[in-house]
């Protein structure tokens, strides 16, 4: 035997360990491009309530609470834990509301509701060029948008920083006082 030789035993150890390391990565590779790959969240507007309107015709006033709530899926294999974060509420352009959201955790290919009460009183509104050919039709339309920063944990064990960014169209309509939305959201890790 030479100098520079291995062992034979040495060597049928160091082939099964390579083996055994590039199966690992393969496993993890796979698992990271198919189960593991982060996917968007289901975001959907459980309800819209009109909790109140006051409307008083001279001199011109209009506030309206609404009552919304919001339902997270999380379809991924890790929770998502969401730091405080505000709803902004705005008619064409021009802010109109704001909501707090409290932090909160969406577990695992789990669910949650996020419920707020928006405050929107359209008095400050009514410069706007748009506003009294909308309110004649009755129905105003609004925007609400969120962005929930936080991170996602894989089995307690990868964490990786996510934020989330929401935006709905409200229709409030005034006659019969009540609101029909359509949300979208995506995902940036």
């Amino acid at each position: 035997m030479g100098c520079c030789e291995i062992p034979r035993g040495l060597k049928i150890c160091l082939i099964a360990t390579a083996i055994l390391i590039a199966t690992l990565a393969v496993v993890v590779l796979v698992l990271s491009l198919t189960i593991l790959k982060p996917k968007q969240p289901k975001i959907n507007t459980k309800s819209v309530t009109l909790n109140y309107i006051k409307w008083i015709p001279f001199p011109f006033h209009l506030n309206v609470t609404l009552g919304i709530v919001v339902s997270v899926d999380n379809p991924n294999y890790g929770s998502f834990q969401f730091d405080n974060s505000t709803a902004y509420i705005s008619y064409r352009g021009t802010a109109a509301a704001d909501a707090p959201i409290e932090h909160d955790t969406i577990p695992a290919r789990g669910s949650h509701d996020i419920t707020m009460t928006v405050v929107v009183i359209v008095d400050s509104l009514t410069s706007n060029p748009s506003f009294w050919v909308d309110f004649t039709t009755g129905c105003l339309n609004f925007t609400s948008s969120a962005t929930l920063h936080g991170k996602a944990t894989v089995f307690k064990i990868l964490k990786k920083k996510v934020t989330t960014y929401t935006t709905c169209d409200l229709s409030v309509y005034i006659q019969e006082q009540n609101v029909a939305s359509v949300c979208k959201s995506n995902v940036k890790y």
